[in-house]
């Protein structure tokens, strides 16, 4: 109906008087490193080697530390320790319900994206080339 405002696709959960509460974005995930962490991990389900995720998220040790530790306390990683050699090796790994919880997170953000483009029309639509708009 025209000059009716429509909210967002609703979910079984979805709050129908607050639709935008987008209460799903778990705020363990969404914190950016937290999130760059989870989703090397979703992309090597065998685990990942401590050096390398600091590699490919561009963590320092201290940070990197830190956000295991938030990830592993809320179950959503497991952090094995060990020796190569005699050099220490610590591997990171999504758990299974760090796995159900991350997927159910990136639902929830694929309906904020969906709300955002189509309330800024085709030119956002998802789909779109990133960082080029239609003429």
């Amino acid at each position: 109906m025209p000059g009716t405002k429509r909210g967002p696709q609703s979910g079984p959960q979805q709050d129908k008087t607050a639709p935008f509460a987008y209460d799903g974005l778990d705020r363990v995930i969404h914190e950016k490193a937290r999130l760059g962490l989870l989703t090397s991990l979703m992309v090597n389900p065998e685990g990942l080697a401590f050096a390398e995720l600091k590699r490919l998220c561009d963590l320092t040790d201290g940070n990197l530390s830190r956000h295991l530790q938030v990830l592993q306390e809320a179950g959503l990683v497991e952090i094995t320790k060990g020796y190569d050699g005699n050099r220490p090796h610590t591997t990171c790994r999504l758990t299974a319900a760090g796995r159900r919880r991350f997927v159910d997170y990136l639902g929830v953000l694929e309906g904020v994206v969906r709300d955002a483009a189509e309330a800024a029309g085709d030119k956002y639509a998802p789909g779109a080339r990133r960082g080029v708009l239609p003429a």
